[in-house]
């Protein structure tokens, strides 16, 4: 996974054209949640989320390649030196620090819709080598390769059916897939080689205002995911209903997810697939690329969250949850090695140091924050981006890549 607090989540220019009737449609597929405040939703809509497959999905359709293309390769030995860029809120200078890199970020805004239906959106800026910076980009989503050679984006009002990898570097398309069901996010593959495409009927993040403070969203109106060979363009589609809430009733105990967007990732080696439930018990659920069910593998028991891995490169040590102050402990004895001032500890740069989100100084507000280098024991913190209050739009979310 490349993709940040996704679990992984564009106000691009021009105005979307609203369909008289998108406000009924959403409406009929909604389920009744409690009151919730509009900050607690959007908060909840920035966090990549999934849900529990229903049952087995074929194949559906096929797009197969008109031509197959070489992509650049990765940097070798990669770059292993600190970027940061503190000056502004939102990065303009590269930002990285050891095996990681920032290569993208997005900010939201919420926009009005008839019948009082909202809706978020995301604007993108994408690592640009050419100027050593970040572009901003009319894509609906993108994620960035291991390497931040080349990038997959999907062409679109939020949703699209034309998929693209581009050549950071040259700024040119190389592969150009069109397809026949609607895409929210796309991911790639660890090894870089194949994108993991959910698809969607309708956009999954939208929701009714009800209060100033009570929102109501409808369920999730996902329909499937595609696997495409990035090389070749070659896109399978495959049916996967989304997973049921936790809160229906009848329900019985289990992987659930009541969220509208139910995004795909990959495990740790690529070789599966999975959707993650709300359920703390069990909060990935795996199968084939195809669609069988799978056992979780061993490889991912260190697996975040947000699809970096906890496990130090060494093997020794483990990133601890989120929460003022964080802390690793030894794999192998479970004792703490290390408390760090910091909000969550997202992944390692190297053996003794890790990206994390960080609101530096006293912390009067765990909201306002920034990426920050600190070293295992907390001792050492560097700042890698300005601070921003991440419950504001405008406010960036970070993907970060292995360089």
């Amino acid at each position: 996974m490349t993709r940040m607090l996704r679990d992984t989540l564009q106000e691009w220019a021009g105005e979307a054209a609203v369909p008289h009737d998108l406000a009924d449609r959403a409406l009929r597929r909604r389920v009744r949640w409690p009151a919730v405040t509009a900050v607690g939703l959007v908060t909840g809509l920035l966090v990549a989320v999934a849900g529990y497959v229903i049952g087995p999905g074929g194949a559906e359709d096929t797009v197969r390649p008109a031509v197959e293309v070489t992509l650049p390769a990765r940097p070798s030995p990669a770059p292993t030196d600190v970027r940061a860029d503190t000056g502004d809120r939102l990065p303009r200078k590269l930002v990285a620090a050891g095996n990681v890199a920032v290569s993208a970020y997005w900010t939201h805004s919420v926009e009005k819709l008839p019948g009082s239906m909202e809706r978020l959106r995301r604007s993108w800026w994408l690592y640009d080598p050419r100027t050593g910076g970040y572009e901003r980009t009319s894509w609906a989503w993108v994620d960035v390769a291991p390497g931040l050679q080349v990038a997959a984006a999907i062409d679109g009002d939020g949703l699209g059916r034309r998929l693209v990898v581009v050549d950071l570097g040259t700024r040119r398309i190389l592969t150009d897939v069109v397809l026949e069901h609607a895409v929210g996010s796309v991911v790639w593959s660890p090894d870089g080689t194949r994108l993991l495409a959910t698809t969607y009927s309708e956009y999954p993040e939208l929701w009714r205002r009800l209060a100033k403070n009570s929102l109501e969203t409808p369920a999730s109106t996902r329909t499937g995911y595609y696997v495409v060979d990035a090389a070749t363009g070659e896109a399978e589609h495959h049916a996967l209903p989304p997973m049921r809430s936790g809160a229906e009733p009848g329900f019985g105990d289990g992987p659930s997810n009541g969220n509208s967007r139910q995004d795909l990732g990959w495990s740790a080696d690529g070789s599966l697939i999975w959707e993650p439930s709300t359920r703390r018990q069990q909060y990935r659920v795996y199968r084939t690329p195809d669609g069988r069910p799978h056992d979780a593998p061993a490889e991912d028991r260190y697996l975040g969250r947000n699809g970096w891995s906890r496990l130090s490169p060494d093997g020794t040590r483990l990133l601890g949850e989120p929460g003022l102050p964080t802390r690793i402990t030894d794999v192998r004895t479970g004792d703490v090695v290390g408390r760090q001032p910091v909000l969550q500890l997202l992944a390692w740069a190297d053996d003794d140091n890790v990206v994390a989100l960080g609101c530096r100084g006293d912390c009067p507000n765990e909201f306002d924050a920034g990426l920050v280098l600190v070293s295992v024991d907390g001792t050492r913190m560097t700042p890698l981006t300005g601070k921003s209050d991440s419950r504001k739009e405008g406010s960036p979310v970070w993907v970060l890549t292995p360089r």
